[in-house]
This record gives C-alpha cells, structure tokens and sequence, in this order.
C-alpha cells in the first residue's frame, strides 16, 4: 500500500503542476475568462436530457438530517432548471442494508466516508461509473475540466473496482492553504462580561464559567431552564460525536475509528486508552452533568431539538462555528437585546484546522446504477460543482440574494436578511417560504468553501473572504467582541492560537474488514451507550464504575482486534501526512 501511495502521489502531483501552470496563464486573461463564458460550456446541453415530465429524484444522503422532499426556494429553482423534484433519504432505520439488498441505493447517493460501505457497493456494482459512454465529459464537463486530481483520487484510491464513480467533497483549487476553523469554541459573550470575563485556561474553567453563567441567566427565552451545552444522538458513529468532536477542538487531535489521530506526531490514541483524550472530555461532560448543566433531552433528541435550544438561548456554549451561533445571533438577540454568541478560546487548547485538499475529502458524490437518469443525475451533480451553482447552495439564487460585480461579491439586502435570520426571512414570489425552508438537505458540499472562486478577482467562496463583508462591528457587542479578542473576525482570532493542521492527502481508509465487521460493530454500539450513561452519571463513583464496565464490555466484544487494525491504518496515514507536509 505504501509503495502505491507514494507512485500514486507522484502522478498526481505532476498534473497538479500541469493543472497549477494552466491556471496561471487563465488567471492573467482576466475574470471573464476564468469564469465559465456559457452555460452549456459549464453544463452541458442540459435542455436535452431535461425529462418533459416532471420526475422525482430518490436521494440516498448519509450525511441529510432530513427526511422527505426538498422544499422552499432550492425545490422550485430545481424544479425550474431540471423539471425534477428531490426526495431525501436519510442513513437512519438500516437504510443503507435495506437499499443494499434492494439492489438499488437511490437515483444520487451521497455517502458519509469512503470505507467499507462505499467499497461493498462498488463490489456489488451498485455505482455508475462515470466513463461509461464518456458521461462525465458529456453531462459534466465543469467536473470533468476543473477537478481532475479528485476523480483520479476516487478511481484509483477510493474505488475497489478501480472505476470512476464520483469524486470527494470539499475540493481545493490549492494544496497549500488551510480552510476556516469550524471549532471555534462559541460562547454566549453578554454574559461571559455579566460575570467579569474570567480567565479560561482549561475545561475545569469552562465549567465553572458555565455554572456561573446559569446563576445570571437561569431561564432562555421562552422561560425554560437554561443549561451550559445541548447534546444530541444522531450524528454518533463509533463514538458519541460531541465527545469525540470535543477531544478534537481541545487536542487537536482528528478522529480515527475509535479514537483520535494527532497529525503533529503522527500518533493514534485509542478512545478508551488509560487517560485518552476521549475519555477526558467524556469525564468534562460529565462534569457539566453532575453541575446540572448538561441539556437533560441530549441523550434522546436529534438535531432538530438541540438547534431549538440555541435558537432559544437554552444553552450557552458550543464547539462549533456554525452549530449554535448561527441560530442564536439574530438581529432580535444581537442587535436589539445586545446577546451573542462568540469564540471564546480556552488558552489550553489546540484546536485543528484542516488543510484543504485538491483530491477532495472522504464524502463522496456518486450516482446509483440503478437510476432511470444517470445523464441528468449527473449534470446535477456538476452544476451543484459549478461556481454559480455552489454559491446558490451556500447563499441562494443569485441576482436575488447575491451577486458579483467588477470580480467582488456582495449580499443584497434580501440576501443580507437571509444571512442574520434565515427563519424570519422570506423569499419573493416565484419562490416559496423563509429561507431556511429552502436550505439544501443533501447536506454536502463540493467545492472547499476557502478556496478561489473563479468567478471572482482572488475571492473564495467563504463569505468571510469578501470585500463587501470587511465591515466594521454592526453591534455594540459585535465591538465589545472585537477589541477582547485583539481580532476583527473569528477566523482571525483563531488564528492566534496554538492550533493544529491536519493536512490534506492522499490518505484512504481500508474501511472494516469482514471478519471483523460483527465484533466492531458491537463495540461501536457499547461505546456509544456507556458514553452517554457516563455523561449522566450523578457521582464520580457511578461515572468510574460505568466507564470500567464500558471498557470491560468493548474488550469482551474485541475492541483490542479493532484497535489493532486501527493502528495498522494510522500508520498510513502517518506517512500519507508526512508526504503532503513535504510537497
């Protein structure tokens, strides 16, 4: 595997070179010329495969929070360019081996990681390949021209069956840039200055800032109990996600099957290891539990009830950028009420940013073979990949919620509306519903949202990145934020910490074996429920005797059969990592 990885790196690092070289002669040809000049040069001749009658597209998403169809403003610009409607199928109830023994995952199959289950349906043949009759160049050409090192990184790493089936999310035009910091630590700063801005150094300072914040603001906004954090289960996979997600933001240590990876020194850190990192932060939570500060809901709600408790103001803190404060920083709280939500970092922590990569991440885009329209799947997948295409995804139709001018993006005021509440934000005729109804549930994305935007003058697609947006502080607090943190933006702040890269590369995960998919798979399932017994344990004593039968238990399942293997792959991505860092 190693001697194939590092053949395999060469070749792509020399069309890299090529692509590289090709792009800086366009870029000197001005932004018309780096923009796609037509839609059919960009899309295909989509009025040709566009079906007369309207048909419904099944959606298999391993990432999609959602069940059901697309609705609001992204179902009727769907509907008005493809004549297709989009039913969302989520990974829950056995979904995955329902559809598997089905033989027919769905019409676009969306999948959460490039392992064992993505690699048994390659097996099975259940992916179109996209060089059958040279679809790709026909039906996606934007794909096909502008995300070469990412097609040959699924066909020749990620595929089995050595075919062309789609390519992975997040693709750079760059190798050498990282993306923004999504663990960004976000705290509800009104009342961090409520109690004297205390330093935080470590998680123990967390909870008693927490429990201090409970003292000052004891009810949300509909007069319910607040609490320091809101959990929820549906994004659990071989551990509970926010322990795991947690140990992540505070070590900087990525996860790796049932446990933590540090790219710094190339180690693997079993989860139930003697003072791991998981255990750590499970013991924190724990901490939060014991102190009441802990949403009582978290072990049974779902991402829906916990992004209600942020909205609300029900909890306080979140490690995520995007999680919390994107639902509690409305003009309501922020501009008339002077509340928010901002990074506050503590000084301990190492939190990872990761490396953008050229060859995509593990979240793939394919297409079920199966399908009646493998030609129109595909051209949606390839305008979802286009410039325009993914700025409406992230920021919806252009002209109405955005635009570019002289190479410079801009919101308009709908648009600038939709950005500070998209639920009170309601969208003009022809289209239907708030904003937020029309948010895309696929849940993927395509293109790096830090990297270059062809359509722009040296602008990503990262809203953060533009011209227009270096705004001064729009709040009292927004300022009050501002001159705390020595940074204008929280990517700036971030920046100022001691955090960790994880590198983009080449690196793809065997997935589980066969002969050990029964004994991981029981392990998994213990992990997870002794996790979140763990967390509500009312007593040290109660957590210490819940965490040794966790232990006890995974082992008797063949947790040590599991980190063996796991160790085997850390050492490919270690050399994997270590061959990005030196190009």
């Amino acid at each position: 595997m190693k001697k194939t990885l590092f053949a395999l790196a060469g070749a792509l690092a020399l069309s890299a070179m090529v692509i590289g070289c090709g792009g800086s002669k366009t870029a000197e040809n001005g932004v018309e010329e780096l923009a796609i000049s037509t839609a059919a040069k960009s899309e295909g001749n989509i009025k040709k495969i566009r079906p007369k009658e309207t048909v419904t597209l099944d959606v298999y998403s391993q990432l999609a929070n959602y069940s059901g169809m697309q609705t609001g403003w992204f179902a009727d610009l769907m509907l008005a360019k493809f004549n297709v409607k989009i039913n969302i199928i989520p990974d829950t109830g056995g979904a995955y081996q329902t559809r598997m023994e089905a033989g027919n995952l769905g019409d676009i199959v969306v999948w959460g990681d490039n392992t064992d289950k993505y690699s048994a349906a390659c097996k099975k043949g259940m992916l179109l390949d996209w060089e059958e009759d040279n679809m790709i160049a026909q039906w996606a050409p934007y794909i096909n021209n502008n995300m070469k090192l990412a097609l040959q990184k699924n066909k020749f790493m990620d595929s089995p069956d050595k075919k062309l089936h789609g390519y992975g999310y997040n693709v750079s035009t760059s190798a050498k840039d990282i993306q923004e910091f999504f663990y960004t630590w976000d705290l509800r700063f009104d009342l961090y200055e409520q109690i004297g801005k205390p330093e935080i150094k470590t998680l123990d300072d967390m909870v008693d800032v927490l429990a201090k914040m409970k003292e000052v603001c004891p009810t949300d906004d509909n007069g319910k109990p607040t609490y320091g954090v809101s959990l929820f289960n549906d994004w659990d996979g071989n551990m509970v996600m926010y322990v795991k997600s947690l140990a992540t933001a505070y070590f900087g240590y990525d996860e790796f099957d049932f446990g933590l990876f540090d790219p710094d020194e190339g180690k693997f850190y079993d989860c139930l290891g003697e003072n791991s990192p998981y255990l750590y932060c499970l013991k924190f939570i724990n901490k939060l539990n014991q102190k009441g500060l802990v949403d009582p809901d978290s072990m049974t709600q779902k991402y829906g009830g916990m992004s209600e408790d942020y909205q609300n103001g029900t909890a306080f803190w979140n490690i995520f950028n995007w999680m919390a404060s994107g639902a509690y920083n409305t003009d309501a709280h922020v501009k008339e009420a002077g509340k928010a939500m901002y990074p506050v970092l503590p000084k301990d922590a190492h939190p990872i940013v990761y490396g953008q990569s050229v060859y995509g991440g593990n979240r793939l885009w394919t297409i079920g073979a199966k399908t009646a329209y493998p030609e129109l799947c595909m051209a949606i997948i390839n305008w979802f990949s286009t410039p325009e295409g993914y700025m409406t995804i992230l920021y919806g139709p252009r002209g109405l919620c955005w635009d570019i001018k002289d190479g410079k993006t801009y919101f308009t005021d709908l648009g600038k509306k939709a950005q500070a509440d998209q639920n009170n934000t309601e969208m003009p005729a022809p289209y239907k519903g708030s904003f937020h109804d029309g948010a895309f549930q696929i849940n993927n994305t395509t293109w790096c949202a830090d990297s270059l935007n062809p359509l722009t003058k040296n602008e990503t697609y990262n809203k953060t990145s533009w011209e227009s947006e270096q705004l001064p502080a729009q709040s009292e607090i927004e300022q009050r934020w501002r001159d705390w943190a020595g940074a204008t933006t929280p990517n700036r702040y971030m920046q100022k910490s001691n955090y960790r890269v994880s590198p983009g590369s080449l690196f793809t995960g065997a997935g589980v074996p066969d002969d050990l998919t029964m004994k991981w798979n029981q392990v998994a399932e213990c992990i997870k429920n002794e996790t979140w017994n763990a967390i509500y344990a009312k007593t040290d004593a109660e957590y210490d005797a819940i965490v040794a039968k966790m232990v006890s238990d995974a082992k008797s399942y063949g947790y040590d059969d599991c980190i063996a293997h796991s160790l085997k792959q850390a050492e490919k991505r270690a050399a994997a990592e270590k061959l990005a860092k030196a190009q």
